[in-house]
């Protein structure tokens, strides 16, 4: 990385209008492949049953609650061994990017790897039974999915089913670069500890990947300290603010607020009753998004959604907010959105 070049002075604003541009969180793109694609630039976390799809939804025009099948589509066990859905064509960066160079946790997956792909062939499996089968604890099969080699499908209710892919056609160091890549165009400015942390990779691994894009990179000050952006990017990061949407909402682990340390939430979320309230000890809500700013949380049980403000809403916001919750891409009957605040 460059350490010379005068650095850019960032302010909140800019930062968060930045990320809100490049992950479409202002204006909808329209219905394709293509616009998938983009919304899952840095990968759909779906630890929470359908969340990638309502990510997409917040993202993408027309999502049905079928999107997240899509065949551009598919389920891996992405950073930090969560559930992702990722373009196919990107797997290997969330999959393989995250591959450590040597040691046990290498030697590991790859061992798993072999082992799975003799048993499944070119069959599918239940997680729980080719546990069974290898005699490994089931959630130890994920470090295979190291390799790039191994897919899953799950719907948030039952086991999910394990398949092999063909190996990816990159290497490991390739696959991390790009994965360092677009974590900076989605998240930045981001230092190398940070996107390690939201990788689950280690501290050299990261810094390493940050080194290895080189001219790529420029150097910025923001308002939690020193920080990077890809070159590419620089324009937007200084382009005047637009109008921001309305209403979005965005789901638990959504990209947006995929945030592991305090000063990135902080830097998000200013007040800190509000950031407790954001990400709890346990399982996180959903984040409310009203005209650019989060305001608030909300929770669902089938199609009921209970929404919870941190201030009191316009009445234009309200109805904006409630019409957001109607539009959720959720199967069976109609959401009842309860507002409180």
């Amino acid at each position: 990385m460059r350490e010379g070049r005068t650095r850019l002075r960032v302010t909140r604003t800019q930062i968060l209008a930045f990320r809100r541009a490049v992950q479409a969180l202002d204006e909808r793109l329209p219905p394709g492949k293509a616009s998938l694609r983009l919304a899952a630039s840095a990968g759909l976390q779906d630890s929470m049953p359908r969340a990638a799809l309502l990510s997409i939804h917040a993202r993408v025009k027309g999502t049905k609650p079928a999107t997240w099948e899509a065949p551009s589509l598919v389920q891996v066990w992405g950073p930090r061994y969560s559930a992702y859905v990722v373009d196919a064509r990107d797997a290997p960066a969330f999959t393989l990017g995250r591959l450590p160079d040597s040691g046990p946790t290498r030697r590991v997956a790859e061992s798993l790897a072999d082992r799975l792909e003799k048993l499944l062939g070119d069959t599918r499996m239940t997680q729980r039974a080719a546990g069974l089968a290898l005699a490994e604890p089931p959630n130890r099969l994920r470090y295979a999915t190291l390799t790039g080699r191994v897919r899953i499908r799950w719907d948030g209710a039952k086991e999910p089913t394990m398949w092999m892919a063909p190996p990816p056609e990159i290497d490991a160091g390739e696959a991390r670069r790009e994965l360092a890549r677009r974590y900076l165009h989605v998240f930045g400015p981001a230092t190398p500890d940070a996107f390690a942390a939201w990788a689950g990779i280690s501290s050299q691994a990261g810094a390493a990947a940050f080194d290895a894009l080189g001219t790529l990179l420029v150097p910025v000050l923001t308002p939690i300290g020193d920080g990077w952006i890809l070159a590419s990017d620089e324009p937007l990061v200084r382009r005047r603010r637009r109008d921001a949407a309305p209403a979005r909402l965005l789901p638990s682990g959504d990209t947006y607020f995929l945030l592991q340390r305090a000063g990135e939430r902080a830097l998000l979320v200013g007040n800190a009753d509000h950031r407790g309230r954001l990400w709890t000890s346990r399982v996180w809500p959903g984040a409310l998004l009203v005209d650019g700013d989060i305001a608030g949380t909300w929770r669902r049980a089938g199609s009921a959604v209970s929404i919870e403000t941190w201030r009191r809403l316009s009445r234009p916001e309200r109805q904006a907010v409630e019409a957001e919750a109607a539009s959720l891409p959720l199967p069976g009957a109609g959401v009842q959105a309860t507002v409180v605040g």
